[in-house]
């Protein structure tokens, strides 16, 4: 039964790369990996601490020879999948980068998770047993035979492993929104006392849920830290942040590693901002004029709240 098997959690990133007449890069799962015979995009696991823009460039380059440099963020998504050989169900949140050659030579790998590299036309990749987030990426037909559980197993929102220098670890990915309403108003929110960045302005939303997609888990923090209701309206980019000896209510300090989508979210009836989660990590909402937030002092704002308002050229 998927429910008894141990619960785990990654963030990987992977390539959509283009050749000129219109082929895809793919990869060929090898009995070394939990879906043997399964197709999917170059790609894998995010360490600690690491860019996912270098994750794509470094996975790629090692499960297919080639060279990449990153040209965009296409899409953010998460699945589960079970394996029972293993006793495990694994929780994926995937950045799919679009990436382009800039050198090497296509080359198999023997004796690794991965073992063929080809590139191959639309109509080939239909024809393939490709991981549904491939399928997804690419457009096609998803025919996956992964296994998913029924429900997602239970997991905390909190989870730190003892790292190699002596401070706990923990990898975190979060959904945040850069919200704005009708007369183009920013909704920001401020850290409360005891968590990193205490007084800080920070934008709404928080870590995902396990088995929860991005998206759905950014609305739902809306709800629970303004009161809001919001609308996605596009996927701005990701942010990368090491923290790496971090106090935060836990009591000691823990090498955070947090890996954050965020997202423009029109609220279209804004009403009195209001915090219904009490006691968390949010003491209050405010709603911001553009110039009352150009005016806000650049250590007045989280890291990723001055990435995301860049991108989003509110600022």
């Amino acid at each position: 039964m998927t429910t008894m098997l141990e619960p785990l959690r990654r963030i990987a990133a992977y390539a959509v790369c283009a050749d000129s007449v219109g082929r895809v890069l793919l990869v060929r799962a090898s009995e070394r990996s939990g879906t043997p015979g399964t197709w999917s995009l170059p790609g894998g696991a995010v360490d600690h601490g690491e860019d996912p823009n270098h994750t794509v460039v470094r996975e790629t380059a090692a499960e297919t020879g080639l060279s990449v440099a990153v040209s965009g963020l296409d899409d953010v998504l998460a699945d589960m999948r079970a394996l029972p050989e293993r006793g495990i169900t694994i929780h994926t949140d995937r950045l799919i980068y679009r990436v382009s050659v800039r050198g090497g030579t296509l080359t198999d790998r023997v004796d690794r998770p991965t073992d063929l590299a080809r590139w191959v036309t639309p109509t080939e990749a239909r024809e393939l047993p490709l991981r549904a987030f491939t399928a997804r990426a690419l457009g096609l037909p998803a025919s996956s035979a992964d296994v998913v559980p029924d429900e997602p197993p239970e997991f905390p929102s909190f989870y730190a492993v003892p790292g190699p220098d002596g401070l706990h670890r923990a990898q975190r990915f979060a959904a945040y929104a850069v919200a704005t309403d009708p007369d183009g108003r920013v909704l920001l929110t401020r850290v409360s006392d005891g968590y990193p960045g205490a007084g800080c302005w920070h934008l709404p939303g928080g870590g995902t849920d396990y088995g929860e997609q991005p998206g759905a888990a950014l609305i739902r923090e809306l709800v629970e830290e303004t009161g809001q209701q919001g609308r996605l309206v596009e996927l701005l980019g990701v942010a990368s942040h090491r923290d790496a000896a971090s106090l935060g209510p836990e009591g000691y300090p823990i090498d955070w590693h947090g890996v954050r989508a965020f997202y423009r979210v029109m609220v279209d009836q804004p009403a009195p901002p209001t915090v219904t989660d009490v006691g968390g990590s949010t003491c209050e909402a405010r709603w911001f004029a553009r110039e009352e937030l150009g005016a806000l002092p650049a250590d007045r704002l989280t890291e990723v709240t001055a990435e995301a308002v860049q991108a989003a050229r509110l600022a």
